[in-house]
């Protein structure tokens, strides 16, 4: 097959992806599919079919893949433009038929690349004139802080495009014809042969013609451009590294020395380093260019359906349709289409250089290498940019970007490179030498052997480009895209979410605690139609606050990219096509979540009911609590500290409280299950005792004379409790307060404090005693302790309960997609076997009398044997907390509860654990 019939052929398979790319904008825009609204990408293809046909005329030996990868990248650049900027669209089509035009009119002119070095000073001053011709006062515009343009009335042009192809001319004509003489290192400072002063003449020239730009014209970007094309270009003439470390010392001093005189260019360092510091002032582009990749995840939101190329009240990005077009199309084709199209750029660089090693001259073989690394370096610069792996410098994706400059600059550079390629002769021909150089016969062929490998280097170094950007970007969209997401100034995801519909969160039998409405401009609003029903366990969504609570821990659920019930979810959320979030239903019970609240009332406190046997929680309440439909108003009153906000905070999961004498249960677990006391051992009750030469107390210093230690359970003697604390020993009792939990991190649904004791190591005999009875008093490195939550006393309960198993706590039992399906079921997981079935079989007995005998009595509930424990925690200022921790029924457990009430009278604590163990009782169908 001819390289012409093989370009035609790659010209009809990239037309799909052009066509299905306006095909899925028009699908979305809510149009039909016809000739009509297919009519742009069928006028492209029917341009670049023109083009081949004169390239097939003009250039029949030429590249087969450079013109096709062109139509792909114009296709998708047109197609982009078009979404992100309808107004603009129309002139990128039209400047896209002038560039197709312009590349006809460069074949026909340009024959013969090698006649074009005899005018190589002239190229060279027409291009620096065009480089500097913005600082011309009247015509010369500065925009966006770079002086680049020329104005002439409503028309704008930027001839650095331009300048840059002369300025390659001049450079590939130039070394053609002093090859020899710039690879002869006539300077020898010991072992080391190094370049002399004539000879480094051109890249110092080069490199104050880069500083010139940047300081003059502000425009970092171009000057990087025409600094490291001439660096490529050099080494590939030369084969010498000196030069490349000669170069990169160069940019030092001048990155140094622009960073100390130049503001913009030392502001633009600075957003690179921090972005979000800047977040209101100039690095909102970059935000907001972050912000937008980090939702494309791995295969985007749906071509059309993303929010970066949309108005920048909504979260898009300014400017989008130009130097920010990248970011949108990561955002909408996920990492796939993005790293698919950094991959059209390596093959394009490929076949440059493919080009470049075919080539007959030494003009043509350095001009394809310059116009390629122009195209190459563009689009690394500006990827790397927006995606924050280099600092942001202004400067267009070639192909792809909106503007008409850019889009005519790099046809010509196409077609240069077809002229390039058509005066190729193959790797077995001889490359014809020109100007000083002339031909050498087998010295020739060596010089082409030495071209390939120069060649093969820069290939690598291409290479190795793109994998930075690609392996940059997969960083970005996979592994920080969730933190980039979380971020409370995130309008970007949060405008996008609120087109979302979120799925419900609803109690297990059937109360909806949050909802998404439907408003008049299409989007939803969150409501919460239950007040103030469990909103500490909902939380809320918010687009000023973010998210709390089961709304943020099952955030990516609720819109529906997690728990998928069936494969067509997975199938529509890799499509990107948008559906109603999945809905979740909770652990909790209405009614016992109800009464959990009801006992709570004008109290400050907290309760949580759990099933033993499955760690699913039945209700969790503290107070004081709010209406849910009010967290803003709470949230905006506390940030403008009007208020404490104390009614937001969870003392269920977050407050760590001494737990009084429901810690005995930790401490009885201990002495039977290590055989240190047995139920029925005598102690001595005083009110008052000394252990460790500091005293231990009763409440209210009340002797009980000789009693068991399951007396002591339920009258709660610390005189009994502390010594039963020093037989343990302080190693002992840690242990086992570890076993049911403490100092450890638990995985549970909303933020869990973790429980803390003291090193055992750190306690003294005093501390052991009080400890034992649940009152912490140490001072030393280590927390004191025991410091419990309202959800760790309820699964030290639970374990007791549960034959001494401790289950992890839940508080979701269903997710259900929009059609009912179920999703998720939860699996009950046993997270550690804190004592042994007798030892806990033993506690429960000796916890009933605490009920029927003792200090718990408000606990009792007619019909049902209950046990449980009461505990009250002198604050030192003549309050109290009271605490109960209790389960029922006793024989065999369907329900453990802890309450906490802050400064509660005694036996407050069992009071509330009765109300909601009675209504549990009721609900599980046990009572």
């Amino acid at each position: 097959m001819t390289r012409r019939n093989i370009e035609l052929l790659l010209l009809v398979i990239a037309s799909p992806i052009v066509i299905v790319l306006f095909a899925m904008m028009v699908v979305t825009g809510g149009q039909e599919l016809s000739v009509n609204t297919l009519g742009v990408p069928l006028g492209i293809f029917a341009a670049f079919i023109v083009a081949h046909l004169a390239v097939r005329w003009l250039a029949p030996a030429a590249d087969p893949a450079l013109l096709p990868i062109t139509f792909a990248l114009s296709g998708i650049g047109i197609a982009f433009v078009t979404r992100i900027s309808p107004d603009h669209a129309v002139g990128q089509v039209v400047w896209l038929f002038i560039g197709v035009a312009l590349l006809v009119v460069t074949l026909a002119l340009v024959r013969n690349l090698d006649k074009l070095a005899g005018f190589k000073y002239t190229l060279v001053i027409v291009g620096i004139l065009l480089l500097l011709s913005p600082m011309i006062p009247v015509i010369g515009t500065e925009i966006s802080g770079a002086r680049l343009w020329l104005r002439f009335g409503s028309f704008t042009f930027q001839p650095g495009e331009i300048a840059k192809i002369l300025i390659v001319f001049f450079i590939a004509a130039y070394l053609a014809a002093n090859r020899e003489m710039l690879s002869v290192f006539t300077q020898k400072v010991g072992p080391v042969h190094l370049p002399s002063l004539p000879t480094l003449l051109p890249l110092i020239i080069m490199w104050a013609l880069a500083f010139v730009v940047v300081v003059l014209e502000k425009d970092l970007g171009l000057a990087l451009v025409l600094f490291s094309v001439f660096v490529i270009m050099l080494y590939v003439a030369t084969g010498k590294k000196m030069y490349l470390v000669v170069s990169i010392g160069l940019a030092a001093i001048a990155a140094v020395a622009l960073y100390g005189i130049m503001g913009h260019v030392r502001t633009r360092v600075e957003i690179w380093l921090d972005p979000f510091a800047y977040a209101q002032e100039g690095g909102f582009q970059l935000v907001q260019s972050l912000f937008s990749i980090a939702d494309g995840d791995l295969f985007g939101t749906g071509i059309g359906r993303g929010m970066g190329g949309g108005p920048v009240s909504a979260g898009g990005i300014p400017v989008a349709e130009s130097d920010f077009i990248f970011p949108v199309i990561a955002e909408e084709a996920g990492l796939m289409g993005a790293a698919g199209m950094l991959l059209l750029y390596l093959c394009f660089a490929i076949r440059g250089i493919v080009t470049a090693a075919r080539a007959k001259s030494d003009v043509s073989s350095f001009t394809a290498v310059g116009l390629t690394s122009i195209i190459v370096l563009q689009a690394f610069i500006i990827v790397g940019g927006v995606t924050r792996l280099i600092p942001l410098t202004g400067i267009t994706l070639p192909f792809v970007s909106q503007g008409g400059s850019s889009l005519i600059a790099s046809f010509i550079i196409l077609a240069c490179l077809l002229r390039c390629g058509d005066e190729g002769t193959g790797v077995g021909e001889e490359m014809r030498q020109t100007g000083a150089i002339g031909a050498h016969g087998g010295d020739a062929v060596l010089g082409r052997v030495a071209l390939g490998k120069r060649l093969t280097g820069t290939m690598i170094i291409f290479s190795a480009l793109f994998a930075a950007l690609v392996a940059n970007l997969t960083y970005l969209m996979v592994f920080k895209a969730p933190e980039y997401q979380a971020m409370p100034s995130n309008n970007h995801t949060i405008a996008r979410q609120a087109k979302m519909e979120r799925g419900t969160i609803s109690t297990v039998d059937g109360v909806v605690l949050a909802q998404s409405v439907l408003q008049d401009d299409g989007g939803y609003r969150r409501e919460y139609p239950a007040g103030d029903l469990a909103a500490h366990v909902v939380g809320y969504s918010s687009q000023k606050f973010g998210t709390a609570g089961i709304e943020a821990a099952y955030n990516d659920t609720l819109r529906g990219e997690q728990n998928f019930a069936s494969f067509t979810d997975v199938v529509n959320s890799l499509a990107g096509i948008q559906t109603k979030g999945n809905d979740v239903t909770l652990t909790i019970d209405s009614k016992i979540q109800r009464a959990a609240q009801e006992s709570l009332a004008g109290k400050v406190g907290a309760i949580v009911a759990m099933n033993p046997e499955t760690g699913a929680v039945y209700a969790l309440a503290s107070s004081p609590t709010y209406d849910a439909a009010d967290y803003e108003a709470l949230l905006t009153a506390a940030a403008d500290n009007s208020t404490d906000s104390s009614e937001l905070y969870n003392r269920a999961t977050q407050a760590l409280y001494a737990p009084g004498s429901t810690f005995k249960t930790v401490t009885l677990a201990a002495a039977l299950q290590d055989g240190i006391a047995k139920a029925d051992s005598i102690y001595d009750s005083p009110g008052e005792m000394d252990i460790g030469n500091a005293p231990v107390t009763n409440v209210k210093k009340r002797s009980y004379g000789k009693i068991t230690l399951a007396q002591a359970m339920w009258y709660s003697s610390n005189t009994v409790f502390g010594q039963v604390g020093v037989q343990l020993g302080s190693d002992l009792l840690v242990n086992m307060a570890c076993s049911f939990g403490f100092n450890e991190q638990i995985d549970f649904d909303l933020p869990l404090a973790m429980s803390l004791m003291p090193n055992p190591d750190e306690m003294t005999e005093w501390e052991t005693a009080w400890a034992a009875c649940g009152e912490p008093v140490g001072e030393h490195e280590s927390p004191a302790g025991p410091q419990a939550t309202v959800m760790q006393m309820c699964m030290v309960g639970s374990a007791i309960a549960n034959e001494g198993a401790l289950m992890k706590p839940y508080l979701v039992v269903g997710i259900y997609n929009a059609n009912g399906e179920r999703g998720f079921t939860p699996i009950p997981m046993k997270l550690k076997q804190a004592i042994d079935k007798k030892t806990a079989e033993e506690e429960i007995e000796v916890m009933k009398g605490v009920v029927t005998e003792g200090t718990g009595s408000r606990a009792a509930i007619d019909g049902v044997s209950v046990a449980g424990k009461t505990g009250t925690h002198e604050r030192g200022d003549g309050d109290d907390d009271s605490w109960f921790v209790g389960l029922a029924p006793a024989d065999d457990p369907k329900v453990v509860v802890a309450v906490a009430i802050e400064r509660g009278e005694s036996g407050a604590g069992a009071s509330a654990a009765h109300d909601v163990m009675k209504t549990a009782l009721e609900v599980t169908g046990a009572l």
